[in-house]
């Protein structure tokens, strides 16, 4: 191996470009269109990288990562730029998630905030499902009747995972279904991915201008004061000692993600037939991690063996921060839109359907059950299951600069619950690409749960009404006084249309 070859050189020039990209965007959204447009730089930077090399490949015939600079087409022994871009997209999806399950929490909620919590995580799920349902829906349809080359009619779910879950899992399973003949599979997940962007960010602008006329809201700017226990703990680690703390973030969150390479490679070579489905689940399997060992941190601190604290929850936020910018420009960058030509069609049609679904879905959510947040709410779960959470908290900023209200905190807190009663459905997209009827028997499945989990999240308005027709009933039977109790009752849904 010799320094001055470009193959040595092609994985840091592809890291330098997407960095640049995001900072030539940065001084760009100074201009008061793109402000205002709230579109993420990430997004930005992937966008101005798409076009560059989309241009390129008409004009040059091949994309412009392609090129020999940034490590040629592949070859044996090596890889293309473009397949470097999704392999950045893949590792930053779970070492972003690393980074944020490592994170501490100190925070303790009373019986009314846990289960907000407990109803944000439902909203969440129900939101995937609800995607998934169009989608599937969508490609069926177009899978049967329009017959369009390359098209399976699992591909509809792809847009629970580029909706709801972004650039990275879009194109995990994008890839996984091109096993099963799905042709660009990966593209075709990553493109759903960036139209989500695009919808959260369009949308989330519209819906602030309409509320601010209305009078709903009122966007206040404040500068948010900084603080110390902003960024460190008591009893942390030095900021700088023999190990740097920053080091030891990357460390602590490198090393589990490793540990989480193993348990995948070992559980692959037990069963062969799986490699492919526990490899897209990477960022959950760190995710799960997490957990175990944070608990070992825990003893340890108790028993005094570890006397400092050494995870920093700032640190790892800007740790994770930086990994979802990589994995979002970097897989909005790896589209390549000629394998796309054929799928434009049932691509905007799943992109509008699934946005008003997720939009109309949301508001109805938001309205019944975080009433006197309904707004702030709002735009946090529409942003994150249309972009991510980041896009999320970026719509919820224009609207509640402090963070005043517990909406940022239900999307923090919403994953855990969210990953308990989604986990299990999430193993249906690698059901559904198998056949045509595990396609169809898949939507099924998921319309079903839907119904079964709003069910759930509305519990206690659809019990609260059975046991108020009960205690109606028991009062016309019995001799007991109950006017009281069944004239406050209707006034009380008289008030609740009012609102």
């Amino acid at each position: 191996m010799s320094y001055n070859e470009l193959s040595v050189w092609a994985f840091l020039i592809i890291i330098a470009i997407l960095l640049f990209s995001m900072l030539l965007c940065s001084m760009l959204r100074r201009i008061p269109a793109l402000k205002k447009s709230l579109i993420p730089v990430s997004v930005m930077g992937g966008m101005l990288l798409l076009i560059i090399s989309t241009i390129t490949y008409y004009c040059a015939g091949d994309y412009i990562f392609n090129f020999p600079l940034f490590g040629g087409s592949g070859g044996e022994g090596k890889f293309s730029g473009m397949q470097i871009l999704e392999m950045i997209t893949y590792h930053c999806l779970g070492i972003g998630f690393v980074a944020s399950g490592m994170r501490t929490s100190k925070k303790k909620f009373n019986k009314q905030r846990a289960g907000e919590v407990f109803n944000s995580g439902l909203t969440t799920v129900n939101g995937y499902l609800i995607q998934a349902f169009v989608g599937l829906a969508v490609t069926l349809i177009a899978a049967y009747l329009c017959h369009v080359d390359g098209l399976i009619s699992a591909a509809g779910i792809l847009l629970a995972f580029g909706f709801g879950q972004g650039t990275g899992q879009a194109m995990n399973f994008g890839k996984n279904f091109e096993e099963y003949g799905f042709v660009g599979g990966s593209n075709f997940g990553l493109t759903v991915a960036a139209l989500g962007f695009l919808v959260a960010c369009i949308v989330g602008v519209i819906y602030i201008n309409v509320m601010r006329r209305k009078g709903r809201i009122q966007i206040v700017e404040r500068e948010r004061a900084n603080r110390l226990a902003d960024y460190e703990d008591e009893n942390e680690i030095s900021v700088v000692s023999s190990m740097d703390k920053f080091t030891v973030q990357v460390a602590i969150v490198l090393a589990v993600y490793a540990v989480s390479f193993g348990i995948m490679f070992g559980l692959s070579k037990l069963i062969p037939s799986l490699a492919t489905t526990l490899f897209g689940f990477n960022f959950l399997i760190g995710v799960l991690l997490t957990i175990p060992v944070k608990a070992v941190l825990n003893k340890l601190y108790d028993k005094k063996i570890i006397k400092k604290q050494i995870v920093n929850n700032f640190m790892m936020d800007r740790l994770g921060g930086f990994a979802f910018d990589m994995m979002i420009v970097a897989g909005v960058a790896a589209i390549q839109i000629p394998l796309l030509v054929s799928y434009w069609g049932v691509l905007l049609i799943m992109a509008v359907i699934g946005a008003l679904a997720t939009l109309f879905y949301v508001n109805f959510v938001c309205k019944r059950l975080f009433p006197s947040y309904r707004h702030e709410q709002f735009l946090a779960f529409f942003g994150m299951l249309t972009g991510t959470a980041s896009t999320g908290m970026i719509l919820l900023r224009e609207i509640d600069g402090t963070y005043s209200t517990p909406a940022s905190e239900n999307l923090v807190y919403q994953n855990l619950p969210a990953m308990v009663f989604g986990f299990p459905l999430m193993f249906l997209a690698n059901f559904a690409p198998q056949s045509d009827l595990n396609a169809l028997l898949t939507c099924i499945i998921v319309g079903v749960a839907f119904v079964a989990l709003n069910i759930a999240l509305f519990r206690s308005k659809i019990f609260k009404r059975r046991q108020r027709v009960a205690q109606t009933d028991g009062g016309k039977q019995s001799a007991e006084p109950a006017a009281p109790t069944e004239a406050s009752e209707p006034a009380n849904d008289v008030q609740q249309a009012a609102e």
